[in-house]
């Protein structure tokens, strides 16, 4: 269309080289001014959208791409996420919701925002990613977070916290799938739609309204307790009972469900946006932590969502769309969930590339590099105030417990973490896993101090 336009204004400067000179600058002012407006315009539409849709206690064994779990859901559109993109296999997030929603929305580890257990509440002196991106790209961004806060019970708490517009539920979770407080701008009100499908519309209506490009924070609480069976249309596991009994006897069918219902609402999400749209749109999928220990496959049950071990903490991450060149293809990096406040900030402009405990893992949707972070780290708060926290580099994984007690393990050569290294029934630690074990314990102390 720009070209269109030039292209007029040659013909505009011939046919009306006989008129006054008035006349042509009039005309040709006019048509400069188009093209100088649309020219912003398209500059503009060079920052990507960035479309972060999270899953509530969606493990590796739950989810599509991950050789983990001999039970999975149906869901297509991430599949096709996965093989148009990059899918990353060493996120670690917290054990719990809570903590993590405060990893990637400020970029820092948990004991240094106070947000180590679920249902702590973010302090507003903390520096949302909303708001660094309002302070660092020149408000070039609308952002939205729909969906599950769970950073406080405060209605305005988002909007406190630099959010430019919230609707969803402040709790941990829903009684009823179809029966919940919905808040939005402050208010609360009754929602008897499926919370899945309610705020899939609400995310469609935000980014319809939207004239510049936008970060929209879109936290679905499926397919996080209770185990609901969602509208028969949004999942393929057939005809559920609906009994209590049923469900607590055999829950993963109605996990599954929930999950394959996320998929297709997602799916309707991303049909509603332009082709263009479409185009300039990163799309990064993650799970907040572990599957629960009532439905999780191949980890011990007591080792999954709430613990530091590999079923908690090791969650997934499908990044596709803009900027992602590299095509259904793995990445081994060791990444963390604060990692993600880094990332967003550099995906939109700010020349940021690390920031607290964040660093942006931009380059890797393009290249390849196995020397991103050399250790990840994570924890968990308990009620006492005490703490677990795990350190992990390329190979070996160290757990301090918060009764002094210790873990190391070999992950290359047991991923489930079976045996304790440290325990005394085992032989003499090795001289390499000795090394590791120093290593790990050195690196850990250096973050906490």
């Amino acid at each position: 269309m720009k070209i269109f336009k030039l292209l007029l204004l040659f013909f505009v400067f011939l046919f009306f080289s006989c008129s006054t000179d008035k006349e042509l600058d009039e005309v040709i002012d006019a048509i400069e001014e188009d093209v100088v407006e649309e020219t912003m315009e398209e500059s503009t539409n060079e920052n990507p959208n960035i479309l972060l849709i999270i899953a509530d206690d969606m493990g590796l064994d739950a989810s599509p791409g991950y050789a983990l779990g001999s039970i999975k859901p149906n869901m297509p559109n991430l599949q096709n996420m996965i093989s148009s993109g990059l899918i990353f296999n060493n996120v670690w997030s917290y054990p719990t919701c809570t903590p993590t929603r405060a990893s990637i929305i400020t970029g820092k580890y948990g004991f240094r925002t106070n947000v180590m257990k679920v249902d702590d509440e973010l302090s507003t002196t903390e520096t949302s990613i909303q708001k660094y991106l309002d302070e660092n790209t020149n408000e070039a961004y609308s952002h939205a977070v729909i969906g599950k806060w769970h950073l406080s019970r405060d209605v305005n708490h988002a909007t406190n916290m630099g959010v430019g517009k919230y609707a969803g539920f402040l709790s941990g979770g829903v009684q009823d799938y179809s029966n919940w407080t919905l808040v939005e701008d402050g208010n609360s009100t009754n929602s008897t739609e499926y919370t899945t499908t309610k705020f899939t519309d609400l995310a469609i209506d935000w980014v319809d309204d939207q004239t510049k490009p936008w970060f929209l924070w879109l936290a679905y609480n499926a397919p996080h307790t209770p185990f609901h069976v969602p509208p028969s249309d949004l999942h393929s596991q057939g005809s559920l009972p609906t009994d209590d009994a049923s469900i607590s006897n055999n829950p993963t069918p109605y996990y599954m469900a929930a999950l394959e219902a996320v998929d297709t609402e997602m799916g309707r999400l991303l049909a509603s946006l332009s082709v263009e749209e479409r185009e300039n749109t990163i799309i990064i999928f993650v799970g907040d932590n572990g599957t629960p220990g009532q439905v999780v496959q191949e980890y011990n049950s007591q080792r999954a969502k709430g613990k530091v071990y590999q079923g908690g903490v090791n969650a997934p991450m499908i990044i596709s769309g803009a900027d992602v060149t590299r095509q259904n293809e793995t990445e081994d990096a060791l990444i963390n969930t604060t990692d993600l406040f880094a990332t967003i900030a550099d995906l939109a402009g700010s020349g940021t590339t690390e920031i607290h405990d964040s660093r942006s893992f931009k380059g890797l949707l393009s290249t390849t590099n196995t020397s991103f972070r050399e250790f990840v780290y994570t924890e968990v708060g308990n009620d006492l105030g005490t703490s677990d926290y795990t350190i992990r580099n390329a190979t070996h994984k160290y757990i301090k417990f918060a009764d002094g007690s210790e873990a190391l393990y070999n992950l290359i050569e047991n991923p489930l973490e079976q045996p304790n290294l440290l325990n005394t029934n085992q032989l003499p630690l090795s001289e390499e896993n000795s090394a590791e074990l120093d290593k790990l314990i050195e690196a850990s102390e250096a973050i906490r101090n």
